[in-house]
């Protein structure tokens, strides 16, 4: 007799281990399906974020950026090192040590809530039917009243640079490196790019960044985008738009990189190459053909706004439908599923879902872009405030960037904010809860903030979006509220 649960979930990543957990705090019987195994041979729970991406990437770039502290900022507070150096292999064994922690921290939740964990593949059947398959190959069938499909993604491959073992790599080979390569190229200039980019650069490496389009950041507020590039480019990477690449060589312990800009055909050479030109949704083997459960060419699951697939009690949540890449994103689509499942009304405002950029500054985002806008005809007010006016900031010798604020220019309800700077993410955050509930810039701005906190950048940029900044000076003309009609 096959084994039966209220939800089966194929997938232990962010949004598949939440949901699961979540099902099984509402009193549904449970089982979590991942086959993911660690460096050890174990099989693990967590998916891409925990084990290869969001969690590792973090670490490697708090270790760089610490080491770029120490070599440059550390004698402005009148701090004096010398012979400071950087252990590659020690700092990668503290990411792994992190990676291991949260991964058991998975394992402790599920046996605390009830969670069956099954290490292994999932493939949806007929029926609400799972075929289980083992690690050691043994296969049985598993009975559902729900199955949550939570597959994630993978990094994409492009021909003309067939990845390697320790030359050309993906993402997770960029986590793995023993040594500071002394010339590492990177094909992409997004959100992993740009990340990986910075750790290496930090600690010596001299980076070449190749991105196809000829806008960088194009999904971000321009504004943000043109000072990302400029902040960037004065680190040292070196960002060349319009590159596209057409052709690798690998020879010994080199690559060379033959693409295309405006100029003609360009070559160039590297020790190390880094692949980061996007994700795709990961359903190799997933479906049956009889599951009911329908894909669009790119291999992305069709949901409704509810994340219900066209399948009867078949549900799909993360990266593998639509809209943006994000644990946060796929972590309360799971908590949406399990409150569905249960019969509570639960919805997930999509308006609203923050994204962000771990480079130093950070650069984060919620809502709509001026440029959205713009192409929306929509009337709307900026309000802009430059971090180098906050005291916390210079405090802190952290003043690069800005907040922008956008609100609706007829009922001031808060349309958008992007910021670049100290911290971006988390002051994101505020702007987010704002939105959530409908709020106005006037709202913030009428709100008291901390001082001195780098926070109240975001109070001054609401408040600009009415002309009504305090500590506004006439820094740069692009820092000044503006009216758009």
């Amino acid at each position: 007799m096959s084994k039966q649960f209220d939800v089966v979930v194929i997938g232990g990543g962010p949004g598949g281990y939440v949901a699961a957990i979540r099902c099984a705090q509402l009193g549904l019987s449970t089982a979590c399906i991942d086959k993911w195994v660690n460096k050890e041979g174990k099989g693990v729970f967590g998916g891409t974020c925990l084990n290869v991406g969001c969690i590792p990437s973090k670490a490697l770039l708090d270790s760089s950026h610490k080491y770029k502290e120490v070599t440059e900022k550390f004698a402005l507070h009148g701090i004096t090192t010398s012979d400071v150096n950087m252990d590659v292999p020690a700092m990668v064994q503290r990411k792994d040590q992190i990676v291991k922690n949260l991964t058991m921290g998975v394992a402790t939740l599920f046996k605390a809530n009830g969670v069956t964990a099954l290490e292994g593949t999932g493939k949806l059947l007929a029926g609400r039917k799972v075929e289980f398959t083992n690690h050691a190959g043994v296969t049985e069938t598993i009975e559902a009243e729900n199955v949550i499909i939570a597959t994630g993604s993978v990094p994409v491959e492009i021909p003309p640079t067939p990845l390697t073992d320790n030359i050309i790599v993906d993402s997770t080979g960029a986590l793995e490196f023993t040594e500071v390569p002394k010339r590492l190229g990177v094909i992409g200039a997004g959100v992993i790019g740009l990340e990986l980019g910075s750790v290496w650069s930090r600690l010596g490496s001299e980076v070449v960044v190749l991105e196809a389009q000829d806008s960088f950041l194009s999904m971000v507020d321009q504004a943000v985008a043109k000072e990302a590039k400029k902040l960037l480019t004065k680190q040292g990477l070196d960002i060349r738009i319009g590159a596209r690449v057409t052709g690798s060589e690998v020879n010994g312990d080199e690559v060379t990189v033959t693409y295309q800009d405006a100029v003609g055909e360009q070559k160039i050479t590297f020790d190390k190459l880094i692949v980061a030109v996007g994700r795709r949704p990961f359903t190799e083997g997933l479906l049956a053909g009889d599951s009911g459960v329908t894909m669009d060419e790119r291999g992305f699951v069709f949901v409704n706004h509810y994340c219900s697939t066209d399948a009867p009690g078949i549900w799909a949540i993360g990266d593998v439908v639509r809209g943006p890449m994000l644990a946060h994103k796929a972590s309360e689509e799971g908590v949406m599923v399990a409150e569905r499942i249960a019969g509570h009304k639960a919805q997930l405002n999509y308006d609203v879902v923050p994204s962000v950029i771990y480079t130093s500054p950070e650069i984060a985002s919620v809502g709509r872009t001026e440029e959205q806008l713009k192409a929306d005809g929509e009337s709307y007010n900026v309000g802009m405030f430059p971090f180098a006016a906050n005291g916390r900031a210079m405090a802190c010798t952290d003043t690069e960037g800005f907040v922008k604020i956008i609100a609706d220019a007829e009922t001031d309800r808060i349309l958008g904010a992007h910021i670049i700077g100290p911290n971006a993410g988390d002051l994101c955050q505020q702007v987010v809860i704002a939105m959530e509930f409908g709020s106005s810039a006037e709202d913030i701005g009428m709100m008291v903030f901390a001082h001195p906190t780098t926070s109240e950048v975001v109070h001054e940029a609401a408040l600009a979006v009415n002309n009504a900044a305090i500590r506004s000076e006439e820094h740069t003309s692009e820092l000044q509220s503006r009216k758009i009609s």
